[in-house]
C-alpha cells in the first residue's frame, strides 16, 4: 500500500547514489547511505508543530511537522509479570502481545490529567484501560476478539473489587467502524489514545517442554487465523490500511491537542528487517495526525553499567542461530513510542494530507449512527465494566 503526500522526499536517494551501486528497490543488496541523506536526517527541525498551529497559507506538509522530542522511558525496572502482579487475572497471560503495563502508566500521567478520557480502540486484555482507571481517568476500549473482551471486562472488574471505583467501557467490534460504533458521548472528549498495532505471525507466545515432543509454542496466535475481521490475518498492507482507517476516525473523539501513543518495534522476516514504525508513523501522517514525539519505551532492565535483556525463549533461540549462521544480530531492548496528537485548528488539520477514501473515512460529513441497541445491544449487559 502506498500513502499519497504532498510533500517531496527531504533527500532523493536515487539522485545521491553512485551509478555503479545496486538499486535499493525490492530484495536488491543494502546499499551505501549516502552522505546527504545522512546530513538531511541529523538536522534538527525548526518546530514540532509549526506546520498545524501556523496561520493559514503556510505550507501544511513542510517536513518540519517531523518530531524533534526523543526521551527514553525505562518501563522494565520490573519484569513483566511483576507488573501484572495482583492487578490483572491469571487468563490475561495467554495474551500473544501484551503492553507492558509501566508503558502505559508512563503515557497517562505524562498526558492526561485525572479524570481525563482515555481510548485503547484495540485493547486485548484491557491493560490501557486497566493503568488509566487505576490512574484515576476515566477508560473506554474496543476490542474485536469476544474471548479477550471478556478478559478486559475481569481485568475492570478486578479494579473494581480492589477499590478503585471507575467509569470504564469495553465494546466488541471492529476497530476499522470506530466512527459508528462509539457513542456521541465520546466524541471530542478524548484526551489520549494508546494502543499498539497486532503483529500477526511476529507474536512469540509461550513455551513449554514436554518429555519426547521438545519444545513446544502455544499462546502465540490471535484467535482463529480465518478472521478476516482481525487486522492480524489480512496481510502486512492491509494491516497498514486498516490502522490508517482507525487512526483517522480518532479525529473524531480526540479533543482539540489530544495525543495519540502508538507501541510497536521492527520485527525480522526471513531475516529482513520489517521497520513498522516508519511505516506507522506514516500512517498516522496520512491519517491528519500532527506527529509529535519519537520515543523509545525500554524493554530492558536499566543498572549502572548495562541493560539487562528481557528476551523471550523464541528471541534469544533465533539470535543464536543467526549469530552462528554469521548475522550480528542482538535481542531488542526497546519499543518505539510515536506521539501523535489532534490538531488544534481543525480547518488546517483536515486539509494536512490527502487520503485516499479506500482507506480512511471522510470525517467532515456527518455520519448516519445506529441505534444504541443495534450496536451495542443492551448497554447494562456488560458494555460497561461491573
Amino acid at each position: 500500500m502506498t500513502h499519497h503526500h504532498a510533500v517531496q522526499p527531504v533527500v532523493d536517494i536515487t539522485a545521491n547514489t553512485p551509478a555503479d551501486s545496486t538499486s535499493a528497490t525490492g530484495d536488491g543488496p543494502t546499499v551505501r547511505i549516502p552522505r546527504a541523506l545522512i546530513a538531511a536526517l541529523d538536522a534538527s527541525p525548526d518546530s514540532a508543530d509549526g506546520p498545524v498551529d501556523a496561520t493559514p497559507g503556510s505550507d501544511p506538509c513542510d517536513d518540519r511537522s517531523e518530531p524533534s522530542a526523543v526521551s527514553v522511558w525505562t518501563t522494565a525496572q520490573a519484569s513483566p509479570a511483576a507488573q501484572r502482579k495482583h492487578t490483572y487475572v491469571p487468563e490475561s497471560t495467554a495474551h500473544p502481545a501484551k503492553m507492558l503495563p509501566e508503558i502505559v502508566r508512563h503515557a497517562v500521567t505524562h498526558y492526561t490529567r485525572p479524570g481525563e478520557l482515555v481510548l485503547d480502540p484495540m485493547c486485548g486484555i484491557g491493560t490501557t484501560l486497566v493503568e488509566a482507571v487505576r490512574l484515576g481517568r476515566r477508560a473506554v476500549g474496543v476490542e474485536h476478539e469476544p474471548h479477550w473482551v471478556d478478559i478486559a471486562r475481569a481485568n475492570l472488574d478486578l479494579a473494581r473489587a480492589q477499590g478503585v471505583d471507575h467509569d470504564a467501557r469495553v465494546f466488541r467490534d471492529d476497530a476499522r467502524q470506530l466512527i459508528t460504533l462509539l457513542r456521541d458521548e465520546y466524541v471530542g472528549q478524548v484526551a489520549l489514545v494508546v494502543t499498539s498495532p497486532p503483529y500477526g505471525p511476529s507474536t512469540h507466545g509461550q513455551v513449554s517442554v514436554a518429555p519426547g515432543q521438545g519444545v513446544q509454542k502455544y499462546h502465540h496466535l490471535y484467535g482463529n487465523t480465518l478472521d478476516r475481521g482481525n487486522l492480524a490475518n489480512i496481510g502486512h498492507h492491509r494491516l497498514l490500511a486498516g490502522f490508517t482507517r482507525i487512526l483517522a476516525a480518532l479525529r473524531t473523539f480526540l479533543k482539540p491537542g489530544g495525543h495519540v501513543v502508538i507501541t510497536l518495534r521492527p520485527w525480522r522476516e526471513h531475516t529482513e528487517l520489517i521497520d513498522l514504525p516508519s511505516q506507522i508513523a506514516a500512517c498516522g501522517r496520512a491519517a491528519g495526525l500532527v506527529p509529535v514525539e519519537r520515543n523509545v519505551a525500554l524493554l530492558a532492565r536499566v543498572t549502572d553499567t548495562d541493560l539487562i535483556a528481557r528476551g523471550s525463549f523464541f528471541q534469544r533461540d533465533f539470535i543464536r542461530k543467526q549469530r552462528e549462521a554469521g548475522l550480528p544480530l542482538h535481542l531488542i531492548a526497546h519499543e518505539d513510542v510515536l506521539v501523535f496528537r489532534r490538531a488544534l485548528h481543525n480547518t488546517v488539520g483536515h486539509q494536512a494530507v490527502h487520503v485516499p477514501e479506500a482507506h480512511v473515512v471522510d470525517l467532515r460529513q456527518s455520519h448516519p449512527r445506529q441505534s444504541t441497541a443495534d450496536r451495542h445491544g443492551d448497554p447494562d449487559s456488560g458494555s460497561r465494566a461491573a
